[in-house]
């Protein structure tokens, strides 16, 4: 199904995880995109694999960190693909979770919320310009969390962030739809990503985790994708402003 023929996108955090995933799936449908990474040799080598695949991407570097390097990456996609429809801003991390945040270095908390929220804000302040100046619409993707929603012992800047995320959803949503930009967030349960390495070595933590949600097991990447996917889509117009949780209903049910 190629419903997006033509269409450009942007993935950050798309060296891994959701990010990679989602940019095969965007491909599949048709759209051209551009993973960006601050690994950029690992943003690079997705970008081959998707050329191989008879697919168009482009890799390149983004620290989302910095509001100029975010700019650089809209500036430069735009100049090699002529235009921007779909903005994944998708790059973070997990706190360091090993301490209670009244013992965690101020440092661990601006960290994550540098990546986690900033990077969300520059993203789409640098997408819908281009957008706004470009009159074509568009629509910009957030990834946020159940941890928006909920709490987990020692993992307070993540939460913080994670909620910031949907907060800046919906206000971006209201101030853009006068430009035809829609604006949404997928909110995730625990993905099988690199990012939960460090947990799978204990047998006790992994289990509890995989009990957070209803079939017991955490969700893969490419199901996180397939919604990302569908809310870029046409089939998804009259979505804005939400976050939408992807958690096999984590939120809706006491552990």
């Amino acid at each position: 199904m190629r419903d997006m023929e033509g269409r450009v996108a942007i993935v950050t955090g798309g060296a891994g995880g959701i990010g990679s995933a989602t940019a095969r799936r965007l491909v599949e449908r048709g759209v051209r995109v551009v993973v960006a990474d601050r690994d950029e040799a690992g943003a690079r080598r997705v970008a081959d694999e998707i050329q191989a695949a008879c697919g168009e991407a482009e890799g390149m570097f983004v620290d989302v960190t910095d509001e100029a390097s975010v700019n650089a990456l809209v500036d430069a996609a735009v100049a090699r693909f002529s235009r921007l429809d779909i903005m994944f801003n998708n790059a973070g991390v997990f706190g360091d979770g090993a301490r209670n945040f009244l013992d965690d270095p101020p440092e661990e908390y601006f960290r994550v919320v540098s990546i986690n929220q900033h990077g969300v804000f520059y993203g789409m302040r640098a997408a819908a310009r281009h957008m706004r100046q470009a009159g074509t619409g568009g629509v910009i993707i957030n990834t946020a969390s159940i941890y928006a929603f909920i709490a987990d012992r020692n993992q307070l800047p993540y939460h913080a962030s994670k909620a910031a995320v949907v907060a800046m959803t919906k206000a971006a949503a209201l101030d853009l739809a006068r430009y035809n930009i829609r604006v949404v967030a997928v909110a995730p349960g625990m993905v099988n990503t690199g990012l939960v390495d460090n947990w799978r070595q204990d047998e006790r933590v992994w289990n509890t985790i995989q009990r957070a949600h209803m079939r017991r097991r955490m969700a893969e990447p490419d199901e996180i994708a397939r919604v990302v996917a569908f809310l870029a889509s046409d089939d998804a117009r009259f979505i804005n402003g939400h976050a939408i949780c992807v958690d096999d209903g984590a939120l809706s049910f006491k552990r």
